[in-house]
């Protein structure tokens, strides 16, 4: 009895979770980082031990255990560099201990970033990391690279995009993430070239999958600036078309299984249409995008037309300019005592916004022919070597069909007019 007992008070004890004792007053600061082990930049050949971080109060543990896998709440906010896996990470109340889970290779430069958002018993999260480098016999590092993750279908710098940096030839990958704007700083890294990727880490694993968005660039020995990594989806097989439709008599709209190559520009010669069965050529004007197929085929208005739209947004756009320049000089003109005028509003610099240093991606093309597609018909079109983003190039082929034109429904309730009453007659 005694025995059950005592067996059922250790279960108890190894399930209890660690909370803050209860009165006294709420608990609003997140916990202070108060030592490490070993110290940064530092050697240490016959390093063995786990790599330690010392906070000045209990941390969470996180609702995810940690089993190797990743998913882990400490697993999440820790990353060492070059390892090719997820470090072993252990919650010991107010420390944590890391190390690699394949051990330390001896004459090698270590990198151990504890990444922002550790969290206390009352849920206080830290909005500061830190990171540890040490060697166990390599000279101390000197290099750092910068740079800009930049999600290409969107344009936009990428929130916390992961970095990967490998050195070449020996190919060990130091590894970091973006910050919120899509910064990153990576180093002290060995010196040497770099083969430096940007990856949008989809899974949060903190290691890069050829399935992700990414780009690559190579940098040089003695340069520290990687510039932007455009990241986006790679495919060794090229693109094929999943729709196409007849936009109007004379357009077909094509849509493409893959984002395609921005730069390139099909001749009207690598698309051929047909007619079924016969297969009687059609003749192709131009395969554009749309940007530049609206503007080469727009309708064209009348010079009347044209005139007097152009007229009336040149005098709606003098009226709105002359407004704001008047309310701009009230403006001005009023000054009170004892404050100092307002700063001009300087440039945003945070790249933010869509980035123009490269087009946007698309995945359709549209079709000029210079004959009137027949209603009700069928059309064979092949599109020889169009490209997908990462250059891989197809020759995709689809049938599809003109949709005959219906007439017009005419309403046989509706009352027709008495052709029987005479007309009045004229006074």
């Amino acid at each position: 009895m005694k025995q059950a007992s005592l067996v059922l008070f250790l279960l108890g004890a190894a399930c209890a979770v660690p909370a803050p004792p209860p009165g006294g007053p709420n608990d609003r600061i997140a916990p202070r980082l108060i030592a490490t082990l070993p110290d940064s930049l530092g050697a240490y050949p016959d390093w063995k031990g786990d790599v330690v971080f010392q906070f000045d109060e209990v941390v969470s543990e996180g609702g995810s255990p940690n089993f190797g896998f990743g998913t882990g709440d400490l697993e999440k906010l820790l990353i060492v560099s070059p390892s090719p896996g997820v470090p072993v990470v252990k919650w010991k109340r107010s420390r944590i201990t890391v190390r690699p889970r394949e051990g330390w290779r001896p004459n090698t430069v270590y990198r151990i970033e504890l990444l922002p958002g550790l969290a206390d018993l009352s849920s206080n999260r830290s909005r500061n990391g830190r990171i540890i480098n040490f060697t166990t016999g390599a000279q101390i590092p000197t290099t750092t690279l910068r740079g800009l993750v930049v999600d290409w279908t969107t344009q936009r710098p990428q929130r916390y995009g992961l970095v990967e940096a490998v050195l070449l030839p020996d190919s060990l990958a130091y590894r970091t993430l973006a910050d919120s704007l899509g910064r990153f700083v990576l180093g002290p890294i060995p010196p040497g070239e770099y083969l430096v990727y940007g990856v949008i880490d989809q899974n949060n694993d903190r290691v890069r999958q050829s399935r992700e968005n990414f780009d690559s660039m190579r940098v040089t020995p003695g340069r520290d600036s990687v510039g932007e990594l455009w990241t986006f989806k790679h495919d060794s097989v090229g693109p094929r078309l999943s729709s196409t439709v007849s936009q109007d008599s004379l357009s077909i709209a094509l849509t493409f299984t893959q984002q395609l190559n921005p730069y390139q520009r099909l001749p009207a010669d690598s698309v051929s249409v047909r007619l079924l069965p016969d297969s009687l050529p059609v003749p192709v004007l131009a395969i554009l995008p749309k940007g530049l197929f609206d503007s080469t085929y727009a309708p064209v208005r009348s010079s009347d037309t044209a005139k007097a739209r152009a007229d009336s947004i040149r005098a709606r756009t003098d009226s709105i300019r002359n407004d704001s320049l008047a309310k701009a000089r009230e403006a001005a003109a009023i000054r009170i005592a004892g404050t100092q005028r307002r700063a001009t509003r300087l440039v945003d610099t945070t790249g933010t916004g869509p980035l123009r240093t490269k087009p946007p991606l698309f995945d359709k093309l549209f079709v000029r022919v210079a004959e009137p597609l027949r209603p009700g018909s069928r059309y064979i079109l092949v599109v020889k070597g169009i490209q997908n983003a990462n250059r891989a190039s197809a020759n995709p082929l689809a049938v599809f069909l003109v949709p005959e034109v219906k007439p017009p429904v005419v309403d046989s309730t509706k009352p027709k007019p008495d052709s029987t009453t005479a007309p009045p007659k004229p006074r």
